[in-house]
Formats: C-alpha cells, sequence, structure tokens
C-alpha cells in the first residue's frame, strides 16, 4: 500500500488534550491528518455520514460525553465498513477489569494516559508508529491487542 499519511479521529471532550494530540501528530515523522470530536454523538453522526473519510485509527476517551465508549464500541465493531480501522481507548484512572472489558469488546489498543505531555507523545507515538506498519505493510491486525 503506498500511503502518504495516516487519517486518525480524536474523540475527547477535553479540548486540551485534543490540542496536545494535535501538537504530537504534528511533530511526528509519520502524516497524520486528523479530525476530532467533542462528544460520542457527533463522532457516530459523522462516521454515519456520506462525507466521512473513514480513519485507519481512532481514539476515543473511555469517559467521553454523549455516548459512552462501550456504546461506540458496540456501533463501530457492528459497522462493516470500519471493519478495518483500528481502535483505541483511552483513560486517566481505570480499572483492570474494565480495561479487559474495553479489549473483549473490540478495542485493538487501550492506552492508560500519561501524567506528562512527554508521556504522552511517546505513547502516542508507538501507537502512532505501530499502525502506520499495519496500514503500510498489509498485516493482518484481526488478532491485534495492545496496552500502552
Amino acid at each position: 500500500m503506498n500511503k502518504e499519511y495516516l487519517n486518525v479521529i480524536v474523540a475527547d471532550d477535553d479540548e486540551g488534550t485534543i490540542i496536545f494530540f494535535k501538537s504530537i501528530f504534528k511533530s511526528l515523522k509519520i502524516g497524520v491528518k486528523s479530525q476530532c470530536f467533542l462528544n460520542g454523538k457527533e463522532l457516530i453522526e459523522y462516521l454515519d455520514s456520506n462525507e466521512a473519510i473513514i480513519p485507519e485509527l481512532i481514539l476515543i476517551n473511555y469517559n467521553i460525553h454523549g455516548k459512552s465508549s462501550a456504546d461506540l464500541l458496540n456501533e463501530i465493531k457492528a459497522d462493516p465498513r470500519f471493519s478495518n480501522m483500528v481502535i483505541a481507548v483511552y483513560a486517566d484512572q481505570i480499572s483492570e477489569n474494565e480495561i479487559e472489558e474495553i479489549l473483549v469488546n473490540g478495542a485493538h489498543i487501550f492506552m492508560k494516559k500519561p501524567e506528562t505531555y512527554e508521556g504522552l507523545k511517546k505513547s502516542l507515538t508507538e501507537i502512532i508508529t505501530i499502525n502506520w506498519q499495519y496500514h503500510t505493510s498489509g498485516f493482518n491486525k484481526d488478532n491485534f491487542i495492545m496496552k500502552v
């Protein structure tokens, strides 16, 4: 696959987090085109629209407003148009049982949101780099699970 960038969607109701994510994406050597949504309802409305550009990666805050991350996972996983999309869920504070539930329900990646900008940059760089490798090499991601 000859691709120059990854399409990435971020769904988070914290505008500060979105600013950090966008800044990190710009600093990467891998090209990233990002779209951001402040709640789960807007995200699903966009994905269901005819204008939607289906991303290779979607990053969802576990505690997003408008629709729960569990509902978002179920809706995304039920639609065959999104079968090639990698789903990452992240949270500040979360139990191991909740992480397991997220992964069982279809997320490919769980990221415990680091407390520092540098930590966030390191984690996002790792996630983007691995996704870039999967999408440019044609690797089978059906059994891909990652915890950062």
